[in-house]
């Protein structure tokens, strides 16, 4: 199984930068993609970001596009998201997610961080 943990998260005013971590341990399964989600309160968790660990390729939500990029760190089991011209709208709690695979290639359904707060003041 694999566990991970979100941190970096807090309070910040529109136009200002966060950067949250998220360190994984327990590499006992196939992790194919890492990626962080989003939940605003009344709001269905939608996906922000996500990085490839095979290749490092990334992908994008439009709505943060051009603002936040994900990176990690292999030597630290580590994902970041670098979230920048925060807006108002950004408030929400941040998940990070592991694509897990069994070693014939099936889903394993993922795995959840218990989750970083994020709040941006006007």
């Amino acid at each position: 199984e694999v566990q991970l943990v979100e941190s970096g998260g807090g309070l910040v005013q529109a136009g200002g930068s966060l950067r949250l971590s998220c360190a994984a341990s327990g590499f006992t399964v196939d992790v194919r993609g890492i990626g962080w989600f989003r939940q605003a309160p009344g709001k269905e968790r939608e996906g922000v970001a996500k990085i490839s660990t095979s290749d490092g390729s990334a992908i994008y939500s439009d709505s943060v596009k051009g603002r936040f990029t994900i990176s990690s760190d292999n030597a630290k089991n580590t994902v970041y998201l670098q979230m920048n011209s925060l807006k108002p709208e950004d408030t929400a709690v941040y998940y990070c997610h592991a694509e897990t695979f069994d070693q014939s290639g099936f889903s394993l359904g993922g795995a959840w961080g218990p989750g970083t707060q994020v709040t941006v003041s006007s």
